[in-house]
C-alpha cells in the first residue's frame, strides 16, 4: 500500500513541477485590423485589395485593374474630417498593377485615420468612383 500510495504521490509531485517550472505562453501581439477594398469601379477597371489600420499609417495591398489609362488614390481622414495624408499610383494603362509595394498613407495624429477615401482616376487625376471606408 505504501508503495502504491509513494508512486501516487511522487507522480503528482513530478506532474506539478513540470506544469509549475514551464515557461508562460508568450504574449501574443494583436494583429492590424484591416478591411477590404470593394465597389472602387469604374466600367472594367477596379481597385481590389485591403486597407491595413496601422497606428499613425494606413497600408494598402491589392491591384489597379487599368482599362484604358488609370490611377490609384488613397487619402487618410480624422474624425472631424481633416485631410492627414495622401498617395497615388501613377498613371497606368491597361495593365494589372500591383498595390503590394504601395507606400502606407500617413495619418500621423493618436488613434491614426479614422476614414480612408479610396478613389479610381481617370489618367488627369479626375476621381471616376470613391469609396469611403471606416476604421473597424
Amino acid at each position: 500500500m505504501k508503495t502504491q500510495l509513494a508512486t501516487v504521490v511522487g507522480s503528482a509531485v513530478l506532474t506539478a513541477a513540470t506544469v509549475l517550472g514551464a515557461p508562460a505562453a508568450g504574449a501574443q501581439t494583436a494583429a492590424y485590423p484591416t478591411t477590404p477594398i470593394t465597389n472602387v469601379s469604374y466600367g472594367a477597371s477596379y481597385i481590389s485589395g485591403a486597407l491595413t489600420w496601422y497606428n499613425r499609417s494606413v497600408g494598402v495591398d491589392g491591384a489597379l485593374r487599368a482599362v484604358g489609362c488609370r490611377r490609384a488614390w488613397v487619402g487618410t481622414y480624422d474624425a472631424s474630417g481633416n485631410p492627414l495624408g495622401a498617395k497615388s499610383t501613377s498613371t497606368k494603362c491597361d495593365v494589372t498593377y500591383s498595390l503590394d509595394g504601395f507606400p502606407p498613407v500617413p495619418a500621423d495624429v493618436p488613434g491614426g485615420a479614422a476614414y480612408v477615401v479610396v478613389c479610381l482616376d481617370d489618367a488627369s487625376a479626375s476621381s471616376l468612383d470613391c469609396e469611403l471606408f471606416y476604421r473597424p
